[in-house]
């Protein structure tokens, strides 16, 4: 697991606040100390409070409780107080919440998600794809891992994926299908992913030697075949499930024995539903 640092916090906080708080500065509040406590209204996997901690103290704030990324909180109880000088904890206030609560929702959906998964298969992978919001990547990233699941790439650097818009350079199925020796010899210690969308190419692409298929939006009924074909003598080739999977559906294909399922749908969880309480001191 991983931190946002401290310099990645500071740019965050900057957009937020590029100069100064115009509400409070008009209050004109000197010498006034408050606590903020942040609470959840829904059960879920608390995640990036060590990045709140790390907001909390650029602010000069004291921290009430030391919970952690991945830990259970029940609804109604209190996920952070912080106690500082009065302008400060309003500052630190949203900035602290709102990377509290899409962090926190994506991990629990993650969590829920692969949860399901599990029920029904014990070696299947819950990989998150490298559809992240965008210039937030690295909080995405630990957002899904608190939850359980795996990043399915990083990025375009350190894994193979062969698409349907890189196939079309060849003139036939038959002669990508001759190239992947070739290709497992360039990059002897990579595994060469192929996504598929049919029975036969899947077969031919077992039969060809890629390492890994990645079935794109195909029914249960043609997954449950690839999968029967490929455990009659291809054990050694993985098979992942992607396009259009989430909470609903997951334990559906996780039941028929792929490998991992590949998800943009973690990134669409919401918000948690979390509150707030100022006292004065």
């Amino acid at each position: 697991m991983f931190n946002l640092t401290t310099k990645e916090l500071e740019e965050f906080i900057a957009d937020d606040i590029p100069y100064f708080d115009l509400t409070t500065h008009l209050q004109g509040i000197q010498n006034k100390r408050a606590k903020l406590t942040i609470f959840t209204r829904e059960d879920i996997i608390l995640s990036a409070i060590e990045e709140a901690y790390t907001i909390a103290k650029l602010y000069d704030c004291h921290i009430e409780g030391r919970l952690k990324s991945g830990d259970k909180i029940k609804s109604g109880e209190d996920i952070i107080s912080i106690i500082g000088e009065y302008n400060n904890i309003h500052k630190a206030w949203r900035n602290i919440q709102v990377i509290l609560e899409y962090s926190s929702m994506i991990a629990t959906y993650t969590y829920e998600m692969k949860k399901s998964i599990r029920k029904v298969n014990g070696h299947c992978e819950l990989l998150a794809t490298r559809k992240s919001f965008p210039f937030a990547k690295r909080f995405c990233i630990k957002s899904i891992m608190v939850g359980g699941a795996m990043p399915h790439r990083l990025g375009l650097s350190e894994t193979i994926l062969f698409f349907d818009h890189h196939r079309q350079v060849y003139k036939s199925a038959k002669k990508f299908y001759a190239i992947l020796s070739k290709l497992k010899q360039k990059a002897p210690e990579k595994k060469i992913i192929v996504e598929s969308s049919e029975l036969d190419d899947a077969i031919n692409l077992m039969n060809f030697g890629a390492d890994v298929i990645q079935l794109d939006k195909v029914d249960i009924d043609t997954v449950e075949q690839i999968i029967e074909y490929r455990d009659d003598g291809h054990k050694h080739i993985k098979i992942l499930v992607a396009g259009g999977i989430n909470k609903k559906n997951a334990k559906a294909y996780a039941a028929l024995g792929v490998d991992g399922i590949v998800t943009s749908a973690l990134y669409k969880a919401g918000v948690a539903n979390m509150g707030s309480r100022l006292e004065l001191l």
